[in-house]
């Protein structure tokens, strides 16, 4: 991430005059336009989020921690749809003014003069890819509990979350995960339930609290009830397990069980990143009794969904150029409805990847490949001079 801008200044001063003329009318367009973009959004969220900032004792320094955090998502969001705009305004405009027309009679390609605009999408895509490592899926959550601090209310990162060791046979129910929990705020409302070798239930343990020592690795419960429920009493009724109150805290050492560990099975796919995503992955890959295709399908999306931005292009600049005096209309149509296809096609890959009607890695990558091939598809037209937009007028009905 911070070499990309470097990267693009070294690019820059390597290629030639006409390419830098692109390269300058392509950025200009693109921070109009995503700029727009992006400050539409900002207004629509102020609006809805304004009451909530003014409940905090610093509403402008949450303000601005809120919109911090919240820029990489967007961008991932918002980049090619920048993009589209941005082709479509500097290539329609050099159409217009004949600009493309000259380029070409210098002895340069329809393939040459997209080079550099593909270059661009290119640094694009790897700015993408940056935020989607770790900070976009993250703030997707962290976000929320921006809000929730302003207005006094607790954040939890999971809830109502089940984990099972299955070498020691303790199954865990964590009721609340708080959002700082790796940071020692305890974990709230655990009931723990074990039992022997032979499956059967020895005892069950209650506690309000659970702090897990990072150093010793120790767990400490407090507001414990514990019940035994491999012993029991009878008072001349039916029998009975044992129930006993310890001593306040109660300790337990060489639990292998971290917080880490029990709050996976509770995580969104959606928020996390490619390392947590890895991590989460190789620790249940084992466990039968949990969706571990949306996991991974969301591992595989994460790759793949920052190539969009130089399929945008692709796809994009054969349609923004224009030779004919009845201008660019029609690509500009054609251009937008892709872009909209590959939106609305990428949720349904998704949802068959999660849903393991399809593999992982074909839900993940296969609007990427439709659009390169369709994007393969209208360069080849360009080249060879053919009209894009007439040619599928003409395959619809009159």
């Amino acid at each position: 991430m911070c070499f990309i801008p470097a990267m693009i200044a070294l690019y820059y001063s390597l290629v030639r005059a006409l390419d830098r003329y692109l390269i300058r009318q392509f950025l200009i367009s693109f921070a109009l336009c995503f700029g727009g973009l992006y400050g539409v959004w900002g207004i629509l969220d102020l609006t809805e989020n304004i009451s909530e900032f003014q409940k905090s004792a610093d509403p402008w320094g949450l303000a601005g921690r809120y919109y911090l955090v919240t820029f990489a998502p967007i961008f991932v969001q918002m980049a090619p749809f920048g993009l589209l705009l941005a082709l479509l305004h500097s290539l329609g405009k050099l159409s217009k003014a004949h600009e493309v027309v000259s380029m070409i009679q210098t002895g340069r390609g329809i393939a040459r003069l997209i080079l550099p605009l593909a270059v661009i999408g290119l640094f694009a895509s790897l700015a993408c890819l940056g935020f989607n490592y770790q900070w976009a899926p993250w703030a997707l959550e962290y976000k929320d509990t921006l809000i929730d601090e302003a207005d006094s209310e607790a954040s939890n990162k999971a809830e109502n979350v089940p984990f099972f060791h299955k070498k020691s046979g303790r199954f865990w129910l964590v009721g609340v995960f708080p959002y700082n929990y790796n940071m020692g705020e305890p974990l709230r409302n655990i009931v723990i339930r074990t039992s022997n070798e032979e499956h059967m239930p020895k005892w069950r343990l209650e506690a309000q609290e659970a702090h897990w020592n990072r150093d010793s690795g120790e767990w400490t419960f407090h507001g414990v009830k514990i019940t035994h429920l491999d012993e029991t009493i009878s008072s001349d009724g039916p029998l009975l397990p044992r129930y006993e109150n310890p001593d306040d805290p109660v300790v337990f050492k060489d639990w292998p069980e971290t917080p880490w560990r029990l709050i996976k099975p509770g995580l969104e796919a959606e928020h996390l990143g490619i390392p947590d995503l890895y991590s989460w992955i190789l620790s249940n890959q084992n466990t039968e009794w949990i969706n571990k295709e949306r996991f991974l399908t969301q591992w595989h999306y994460r790759w793949a969904q920052p190539a969009i931005c130089l399929a945008i292009v692709l796809l994009a600049a054969p349609l923004g150029i224009s030779f004919s005096r009845r201008g660019g209309g029609g690509g500009v149509v054609l251009a937008i409805f892709l872009s909209a296809g590959m939106m609305f096609s990428s949720t349904v890959f998704l949802s068959l990847g999660e849903s393991n009607k399809i593999s992982p890695i074909w839900a993940a990558w296969g609007t990427n490949l439709c659009a390169f091939l369709i994007a393969i598809i209208l360069i080849q037209r360009r080249l060879v001079g053919r009209p894009i937009f007439q040619t599928l007028k003409k395959l619809l009905p009159n």
